[in-house]
Order: C-alpha cells, then structure tokens, then sequence
C-alpha cells in the first residue's frame, strides 16, 4: 500500500498508534489494573510504548517481515494473500518483541512476583498474540488501509 519511504513510515505509525492504544488497555485490563490508575500514567505508558513499537517496527520487524513474507513460496498475484501474510509476520515479530516491554511494565507495576521469566513471558506472549493477531486483521489492519488511503494517499496523489 505505501509506495514511498515517508508513506511507509506514516502508515507504521498508524498502524502503531492504534495497536499500541488498544494492547495497552487490554494488557491494563488483563493484568488487573484494579487500582486507581492516573491519566499521566497511563498517557506515559502509551508514550514509550508507541516510540519503542515504533522503533521495533521500523528497524527489526518489518525489514525482516517482509523479507519472509516475499521468501515464502505462495501465491503473490492475490493481494489479500500478501496483505495476511504480512500482517501474520508482524504480528508475530512485535508481538515477540513488545511482550518483553510488556513483562517490564508488570514488572515495575508489581505484577511479577515470584514467577519464572520463562513461564511468565510465554504467558504474556500467548495471551497478546490471542488479542493482537484477530485485531491486526478485522480491525486495524482494515481501519489503517482505509484512513492511508482516504487521507495519505490521498493528499500526495493531488500533489502529483
């Protein structure tokens, strides 16, 4: 969908934005944010969760996705089977990488008590997958596309 270098960082960071926003609040809900939780906390954590998924994205998993994704050997004419194939290989990366910055947040938070790093990654790692992976493909990945090609698209093919 993005053709240039810029469309494709304005099109990760709308991809970003949006899953960082929605795992944030289900991984707040999902670990028992039952206190009182401030606006300024919760704001800073979609903060630094958006710079470092942002990062992650553009220098490790998405050169590496779509080298995969263009690898593989399955029909490339189609392009839903792309679109699936990509989102599955980053869904799969961020979610690898973020569950670490996930098992962070729960440490500093008090959730990690007495648990092996292990057992308490695999965890975190199925448990984001489970939400992340039908997200990515009913929700964002359509919503993204539409609001790039609608708004992005849009405004540099007028330019041209």
């Amino acid at each position: 969908m993005p053709t240039t270098r810029k469309e494709s960082l304005q099109f990760g960071m709308m991809m970003c934005l949006g899953m960082v926003i929605v795992m944030t609040f289900y991984n707040l809900l999902l670990n028992g944010a039952g206190g009182p939780i401030h606006i300024k906390e919760i704001a800073l954590e979609l903060l630094i969760g958006f710079m470092i998924a942002l990062l992650i994205e553009i220098c490790i998993v998405g050169p590496c996705a779509k080298k995969i994704v263009f690898a593989i050997p399955f029909n490339k004419s189609k392009k839903i089977n792309i679109i699936v194939a990509m989102a599955t290989a980053m869904v799969i990366g961020m979610v690898f990488f973020m569950s670490f910055y996930g098992m962070a947040m729960m440490y500093l938070h008090g959730g990690l008590q007495g648990e092996s790093f292990v057992s308490s990654y695999f965890s975190i790692f199925i448990k984001n997958f489970i939400m992340a992976y039908p997200l990515q493909l009913i929700i964002m990945g359509p919503l993204v596309r539409f609001l790039f090609a609608k708004f992005v698209m849009k405004k540099t093919v007028n330019v041209a």
